[in-house]
């Protein structure tokens, strides 16, 4: 019959698999570092692959195709997954806790109060950090160092796209850092709204990159103080990807009892 099924350019085609994990139906395999239809009867020709290649390597085209079968692709998927090697559990040592990792114990640091400095090879800027853990998904949301705290909420890439992150942000402030786009954020706003409640939180800095998703962590902040009626003062900085501060911004109250609404 005449349909849509894909087609792929194995000259565009670099190999990257993107399409291959996107494949609900199993249509498409690697073979010889090549991303290749495997059958007719597997591409139900909606596309799907297309929006996952960065190399515009995959179209869809009409013409004259096997029809698309469920249930040839339920046997095929079936027998793809028998042929996925035995997944091998890692022990873990009978001295160890199950959920306990070292890395991941509370603590804090006694910095001296000092005035920025440069960093140089014979003066090495000092670090600002003052609390352990950082990551939003292992900080203990009663730790003691929250309470009566400036917090400084940071999207993963910031302190690696702004080289004063230390001395501009972290002076003074309990960081917490997180990835809106990749991480699970449900349980980040649950947290913030626990810590909101219950810490005396004097203010909060959110800063995040200029990219779109980025700004998620902002409304990630915005719905935790919402959920908890919490009020204190917010700004929001944003971070280009050439390393300069885009804006500054304060948010008013009533933007951020809106959004947790």
């Amino acid at each position: 019959m005449l349909r849509d099924v894909v087609v792929i350019d194995e000259d565009k085609c670099d190999g990257c698999e993107l399409c291959i994990t996107s494949c609900a139906e199993g249509a498409l395999q690697m073979v010889d570092g090549k991303a290749k239809l495997v059958s007719d009867v597997y591409c139900d020709g909606l596309g799907v692959c297309i929006g996952e290649c960065p190399q515009d390597a995959i179209t869809v085209e009409k013409r004259e195709a096997e029809v698309f079968d469920e249930t040839a692709v339920e046997e095929h998927l079936t027998k793809l997954e028998k042929q996925k090697p035995p997944v091998i559990p890692v022990p873990v040592p009978h001295h160890a806790e199950a959920h306990s990792c070292p890395g991941s114990m509370m603590r804090t640091m006694d910095r001296p109060v000092s005035a920025a400095t440069t960093g140089s090879k014979h003066q090495p800027m000092q670090s600002e950090l003052k609390s352990w853990p950082i990551q939003l998904h292992l900080l203990n949301s009663n730790a003691p160092f929250l309470q009566n705290a400036d917090i400084l909420l940071a999207a993963d890439c910031v302190p690696f796209a702004y080289p004063d992150f230390h001395n501009r942000f972290m002076q003074g402030r309990v960081l917490a850092i997180g990835c809106p786009k990749l991480d699970d954020v449900n349980p980040y706003i649950d947290k913030l709204a626990h810590i909101f409640a219950h810490s005396n939180i004097k203010s909060l800095t959110v800063v995040h990159m200029e990219v779109p998703c980025c700004n998620g962590i902002v409304q990630i902040a915005q719905q935790a103080m919402g959920m908890v009626g919490a009020q204190f003062p917010v700004t929001d900085v944003m971070i280009g990807i050439q390393g300069g501060i885009v804006y500054e911004q304060e948010i008013p109250a009533a933007a951020v009892m809106a959004k947790g609404a």
